[in-house]
């Protein structure tokens, strides 16, 4: 027994347990079965701490109890340093001695700026919970304010905002620092609505807002996109005289360009008295949102101009608008990257989206393939972007390499990334591989049936596609309007007119999606491979917005395989006047002027492309091999091994010739003229690229092409076994 006194006397003995008379006592738990013999706590004075030493030099180790452990909680002030040890030490073992059950005396005195600290490191979620426990089980703690800040830092910190919201409204003695740090809470996990509430709710409370909060609630309304808000705050702003502050200026710059106010947001940069990179990137950002890539450039010229250096923030505020910029475009911000850190991973990440989006797979991959040589460790953003550079040029090796690197770093489940991977296999030709990702999803949305959708569709398994377009709907997701571009595309590509007539009907009257440009080519494609022509023109005559080039140019396709001279020059006709610098229509009319035998009209086409500087977009194929894609064109004898390439490929001519073989160049190329297909053919870069594959495969090896013209209607990537 423990007296007040600092005596120690005890009852009974060691093997059944220690027993005091005294209401405190001692609780020992045996290391072979954990069981406590006593399970109330000892609370002692620091006076009394030289007297357990006579108690533990009576224990004595025994086969029943091999280790004794002592839990004792010291009744003193945490202000006073216990022992030697450091405050740190002293939270760390109150929070893991902290249970539910556990009533904490009430004369315990226990000092807030130890718990502050612990909160201060970024707590996990249940050691959160536990000083939180702590905290709210003592009244002084209760009410400190200071400690309520750290709780709702640390809870939204952690995502979970409705906590911190909870303790905010639990604080009676609040003012504009606890306000901010709520609205903050709500801003930082997206609930921009809730954060313009209480926003209205300081104001009615009388609080001022300061220069903390207008950054705030001002990224509030660009989330929300809350033009009505922001001009409000724009207007409190000046008024209260706050339009100097440089962190609400470039608030206000983010807010004018998410809501489209693009003029505003300029004004507002150019009347700033101090701007940093922040602010600059904020502009770029505005541009770049809404699609005026070459504003958003020219506001980094100008950034370079007045010698502001470009950081990550730069390159990520392009990102929106990368897809189809100019060469001249993707030229400036190549020069942005080199003078960037190379140790930065968003420079990296940025740069491979400008090459994938702009049709530069082959730079992708070799950009990716730097990483490793300047130490810098991809992401699962970079693995989403060159992916689909890998399908693109059918870098089947690279692609699985990636996938066993996301396996090791665990990075599974990610839908971003295993859409990609769905997609990466679908265009490499390997099918299985991507129905083996998509089966193993923990949850697919859209996207994800829509990407194994597409990869039948693109394989030509039209029924496969339908098959699985059903079982979406079964599952209880609705289609969005890319996941009928993929059905539509799948039965176009297969030839299945009913089906395709009836999810288009279906998208309008079931699910109430109004057709996109998108849908009407899908539809024309489907209505002219079928021999619709005329229905085809009929439905783009009915079309509530102008066709564009892709319309137009499925009809004159259909044109040339059914030879419809009459709708073939009336489509080319649009075509002229919507893309007058784009090839391939150009050789496809001069191909139907071919098939018809008027060789004068083929001879104008050729004179206008000539005139106009126009250059057919040559055929190009792709080959991976042992992580290295080799490129061919037609005609191609820049590879090191196109001597023996050629002697080969003769070889094999000559023994189809044998075979009866006899080239088809009635509607074998679309973008290459008629006159001399046969000689054309036969050094044509597929070719070229098989028997590159040939000679460097084992037998029995599947050999996959990518192209970037079409041959006899086949799709892009294509597989032949030899």
């Amino acid at each position: 027994m423990v007296g007040r006194d600092g005596s120690v006397s005890c009852v009974g003995n060691f093997s059944t347990g220690l027993l005091c008379s005294n209401p405190f006592s001692l609780s020992f738990w045996s290391g072979r079965d954990s069981r406590p013999y006593s399970v109330t706590k000892l609370w002692l004075e620091p006076s009394t701490w030289p007297s357990l030493n006579g108690v533990f030099a009576t224990v004595k180790d025994d086969s029943k109890m091999s280790r004794w452990r002592l839990q004792v909680r010291v009744k003193c002030p945490f202000r006073v340093r216990c022992v030697g040890h450091s405050a740190s030490r002293q939270v760390r073992f109150l929070v893991a001695s902290t249970s539910e059950s556990e009533v904490v005396p009430k004369d315990l005195s226990i000092n807030g700026e130890l718990f502050g600290k612990m909160l201060d490191r970024h707590p996990d979620i249940k050691t959160l919970k536990r000083l939180h426990s702590k905290i709210f089980s003592d009244q002084v703690l209760r009410a400190d304010p200071a400690l309520g800040v750290k709780l709702m830092r640390a809870y939204a910190a952690r995502g979970k905002p409705g906590t911190a919201r909870h303790v905010f409204d639990e604080l009676c003695d609040r003012n504009v620092i606890v306000y901010n740090v709520m609205i903050r809470s709500h801003v930082n996990n997206r609930q921009y609505r809730d954060a313009l509430v209480l926003f209205k709710d300081m104001l009615g409370c009388g609080y001022v807002p300061d220069n903390y909060t207008y950054p705030c609630v001002l990224k509030a309304c660009s989330g929300s996109s809350n033009k009505v808000a922001g001009l409000q705050i724009h207007a409190a702003v000046v008024r209260v005289g706050q339009g100097s502050c440089l962190f609400v200026g470039n608030g206000l710059v983010a807010m004018y360009g998410k809501c489209g106010c693009l003029a505003e947001a300029r004004r507002v940069l150019d009347e700033m008295p101090r701007r940093d990179v922040v602010s600059w990137n904020s502009m770029v950002a505005s541009y770049a949102q809404n699609g005026q890539f070459d504003n958003a450039l020219s506001v980094c010229r100008d950034m370079e101009f007045l010698k502001v250096g470009f950081n990550s923030g730069t390159m990520a505020s392009l990102l929106p608008a990368v897809s189809n910029a100019s060469a001249k475009s993707v030229e400036y911000v190549e020069k942005m990257f080199l003078k960037m850190d190379k140790s930065n991973l968003i420079s990296w990440n940025v740069m491979i989206a400008v090459y994938v989006n702009n049709s530069m797979p082959t730079k992708a991959v070799e950009l990716f393939s730097q990483m490793e040589a300047h130490k810098v460790e991809p992401d699962v953003i970079t693995f989403a972007s060159i992916l689909p550079a890998c399908g693109d040029l059918s870098a089947l090796s690279l692609g699985k390499k990636i996938h066993e690197s996301v396996e090791r770093k665990k990075l599974r489940p990610n839908l971003l990334l295993e859409n990609a991977l769905i997609d990466m296999y679908a265009k490499c030709g390997c099918l299985s591989d991507a129905r083996q990702v998509f089966d193993k999803l923990n949850v697919r949305d859209v996207i994800s049936w829509t990407s194994m959708i597409s990869a039948y569709g693109i394989s030509g398994l039209g029924c496969d596609a339908v098959a699985l377009f059903s079982r979406m709907r079964n599952s209880g997701l609705d289609p969005d309007s890319i996941a009928f571009v993929s059905i539509l595309s799948a039965c176009s590509h297969t030839g299945l007119l009913d089906e395709g007539r009836h999810y288009f009907n279906l998208m309008i009257k079931e699910y109430g999606i109004e057709p996109r440009l998108e849908h009407f080519s899908c539809m024309v494609d489907l209505l002219g491979r079928a021999g619709k022509v005329d229905e085809a023109y009929h439905l783009i005559q009915k079309m509530p917005m102008e066709p564009n080039e892709r319309v137009w140019g499925a009809l004159l396709g259909a044109c040339r395989v059914y030879s419809n001279m009459k709708m073939g020059l009336l489509a080319a006709d649009c075509l002229y006047q919507l893309v007058p610098e784009q090839s391939g229509y150009y050789v496809l009319l001069s191909n139907i002027y071919a098939k018809a035998g008027r060789w004068q009209d083929v001879a104008k086409v050729r004179s206008t492309m000539k005139s106009k500087g126009i250059k057919k977009a040559p055929g190009v194929s792709n080959f991976e091999l042992n992580n290295i894609v080799h490129t061919f064109l037609a005609g191609d004898q820049s590879h090191p091994q196109s001597t023996r390439i050629y002697e080969e490929l003769d070889v094999l001519v000559g023994k189809m010739r044998e075979l009866g073989y006899v080239p088809e160049t009635d509607s074998t190329l679309h973008d290459v003229e008629d006159e001399d297909k046969d000689g054309h053919l036969a050094v044509h870069s597929e070719k070229l690229a098989i028997v590159f594959a040939i000679l460097n495969t084992e037998p029995g090896m599947p050999i996959r092409i990518t192209k970037n013209l079409r041959i006899c209607g086949l799709p892009y990537c294509i597989q032949a076994n030899f």
